[in-house]
């Protein structure tokens, strides 16, 4: 199964930005009850789209470089980044469908 891969302020530029996939990052932190909630569904998608886009989660507590260069305020926050441009954003809770939309508007 495939996994979202866990990036920081260290590795954010490497990882998403320099990414030749569209790459959905979760923007998170342990302590955020909706954001556990949308865990398993990211997990879920990220295998679907094994190929087709890559996943990636951002502890908030962790990276705050990136979580402000970003104006990242409320989470969960999903950011879609397509060569190393962000796309699209979301903000808040949101179910299997409406997430898949999002993807399908921009898988390859």
């Amino acid at each position: 199964m495939v996994k979202p891969l866990i990036v920081g302020d260290d590795n954010f530029e490497r990882v998403v930005l320099k990414a030749q996939l569209p790459t959905l990052v979760d923007f998170w932190a342990p302590s955020c009850g909706p954001c556990q909630a949308l865990s398993p569904i990211m997990d879920e998608l990220a295998d679907a789209y094994c190929n087709k886009i890559a996943f990636a989660k951002v502890n908030v507590d962790e990276s705050p470089k990136t979580t402000n260069m970003y104006g990242i305020r409320s989470i969960p926050t999903l950011l879609l980044f397509r060569d190393g441009k962000p796309l699209r954003q979301v903000v808040g809770l949101k179910g299997r469908r409406e997430i898949r939309q999002l993807l399908d508007e921009t898988a390859p």
